[in-house]
């Protein structure tokens, strides 16, 4: 095909028991009923509590089941558990080879790829990166055999979680570790992909829209779809909204379109849940 489009929504964190996020998923719904692209992507924490409640996936599968074009998904931390790092506490809830197979069973493969207009689109599961678990291997030796194929043709990434804030190899803080793709993984990735010619990395996870470029990469970051964190909890790195990304792709070139979808609204996660907002 001469152009593939593609629409990026991240962070959805679907729940029964959350109206408001339900209200925000069907405006992009609708914005998307609109526009019609040729694909969606969800990039990961497609539901609200994955590792604990089965039935937050299947929720969230039969909300996106209702879309009017395919979808393909990667899993966040909030839907397999998150991935230790080299700095840090250990996370309370790590993947493991059952919670990944419980968002597979629901969701489908957390890890693809397909060519469209001229490009190789590769989807990777961020989460099960440095856990030593035999999915994190054979996610490897697959990912070498597809970058094998992507020769000679622009490759676009996508994953839940960004590669790194600005530079390659960050020094990582504890406070923010948990943000980016862990070392040794990260460093690995980089150079698996430094073969090919890689062309754009697009992630969620951070709750904040970011777009910048380095060495010929542009990253990507889509915001929530769902809700904000307040600067009291989380720094400001980006852009804090909801909203969604646009893709459109033609041989050797791509254009990237930022927007919020109409009715959208900014919820609050300490309002959310109930609490009153951190000190």
């Amino acid at each position: 095909m001469p152009q593939f489009r593609l629409t990026q929504i991240s962070d959805t964190h679907l729940a029964r028991r959350f109206r408001p996020l339900i209200d925000n998923f069907h405006r992009v719904s609708e914005h998307i009923d609109a526009t019609r692209p040729d694909l969606v992507l969800n990039s990961g924490d497609v539901s609200f509590d994955g590792p604990t409640s089965r039935d937050d996936l299947a929720f969230a599968k039969e909300l996106h089941n209702a879309l009017p074009v395919d979808c393909l998904y990667l899993p966040g931390n909030h839907d397999i558990g998150d991935n230790p790092t080299a700095v840090g506490a250990p996370p309370t809830q790590p993947p493991t080879e059952e919670t990944r197979g419980a968002f597979t069973s629901v969701l489908g493969e957390d890890r693809w790829h397909f060519d469209a207009a001229g490009w190789c689109f590769i989807g990777l599961n961020s989460l099960i990166m440095n856990t030593g678990l035999d999915s994190e291997a054979e996610q490897f030796d697959w990912l070498a055999g597809a970058l094998d194929k992507a020769v000679g043709r622009p490759v676009a990434l996508f994953l839940h979680k960004p590669l790194y804030l600005d530079l390659p190899y960050d020094a990582e803080r504890a406070e923010t570790a948990i943000r980016f793709v862990p070392q040794p993984a990260r460093r690995r990735l980089i150079e698996m992909f430094g073969k090919v010619d890689w062309r754009l990395v697009g992630s969620g996870h951070v709750h904040q829209r970011r777009d910048y470029t380095f060495e010929h990469v542009r990253h990507i970051w889509a915001p929530s779809a769902g809700f904000v964190i307040s600067d009291a909890r989380q720094e400001v790195i980006g852009i804090k909204e909801v909203g969604l990304v646009e893709y459109r792709f033609q041989p050797d070139s791509f254009e990237v379109r930022h927007v919020r979808a109409k009715g959208q609204v900014d919820v609050d996660l300490e309002m959310l849940l109930g609490k009153e907002p951190a000190a």
